[in-house]
């Protein structure tokens, strides 16, 4: 009887750990050893933080693939580049090493910006994948049958040396920015984020928070949060550790199910989209934004 039941136990475990990460089917996070250090008083051994990117099936669980590095961007407490340190790609995640010589706030984040096109030359159909340039050079300002699409993609953390420092809104695509310190994120305390598309609020968009652990927790625990009038939305952490912000503008059409959208999630300020090029009739912009943020226990 009790083979059985460890039988049925351990079935019932499994079902869930593959179906609860499923939700999330190969989404990109980066997720730090630490979010928080002291700041070395000796400058021969600076702090240091090590960084995991990958894209996973499971929240925080590299079984999918490594995260390319190629558009990785690291900035200090005072907005200047910092060269990670020991970057190596594996199989299944890549990892780096972020020197943290100084006091303050870093910002780590994978930014990626593309743009495809399907155009006919003739009867034949061509695609284009690539850089705005590019598009410019290649593809005929004439093309018959013209469709074009643009993605704007950010995955970024955050890491503090000692007390944190200010950190602004990058202004560029889609953001979710703390209102607050990201080392004041406690259990039981609600901390506030504000949805900015190139710099302005965007109201009535969905942000999606999951909570790490799911593989050993057996299921998501996500929650959908909708942002506010001044695209602000207000979290209640539950549970201690790493959480997973994400968002998408415009909303996926399958997040677009009822009216806490409104007709169409749209930034607060009408110049907050990107100008049309008047060459080509641009459709909307594909934004994603997907952060990890660290909460501690009360």
């Amino acid at each position: 009887m009790n083979a059985i039941r460890g039988l049925l136990s351990s079935a019932a475990t499994l079902a869930l750990l593959i179906s609860a990460p499923a939700a999330l089917a190969h989404s990109q996070w980066l997720l730090p050893s630490t979010t928080q250090v002291a700041v070395s008083s000796n400058p021969q051994r600076p702090a240091y933080v090590s960084v995991d990117a990958a894209s996973s099936n499971g929240l925080f669980y590299a079984d999918h693939n490594a995260m390319r590095l190629t558009n990785l961007k690291v900035t200090g407490p005072d907005g200047a580049v910092i060269e990670p340190e020991n970057v190596a790609t594996a199989r299944y995640r890549s990892t780096f090493d972020v020197k943290l010589a100084a006091p303050g706030t870093y910002r780590i984040a994978s930014v990626s910006q593309g743009v495809s096109a399907t155009y006919k030359v003739g009867e034949e159909t061509k695609t284009f994948r690539g850089t705005e340039e590019a598009l410019t050079k290649e593809v005929p300002a004439d093309a018959a049958e013209l469709k074009v699409s643009r993605s704007f993609g950010r995955v970024e953390t955050f890491v503090v040396a000692g007390a944190p420092s200010e950190i602004t809104p990058v202004g560029a695509g889609l953001e979710i920015y703390p209102l607050q310190p990201v080392t004041d994120l406690v259990v039981g305390e609600t901390a506030r984020f504000r949805v900015l598309f190139n710099g302005q609020p965007v109201p009535n968009l969905k942000v999606k928070i999951v909570p790490g652990g799911v593989r050993y927790r057996g299921e998501l625990g996500d929650e959908i949060l909708t942002a506010d009038a001044n695209g602000e939305v207000a979290v209640d952490w539950k549970l201690a550790g790493p959480y997973w912000l994400n968002a998408s503008y415009p909303p996926r059409p399958e997040e677009d199910d009822d009216d806490d959208h409104g007709p169409q999630a749209k930034p607060a300020a009408a110049s907050a989209a990107p100008a049309a090029p008047q060459r080509r009739e641009m459709p909307p912009l594909r934004a994603s934004y997907s952060g990890t943020f660290e909460v501690l226990p009360f």
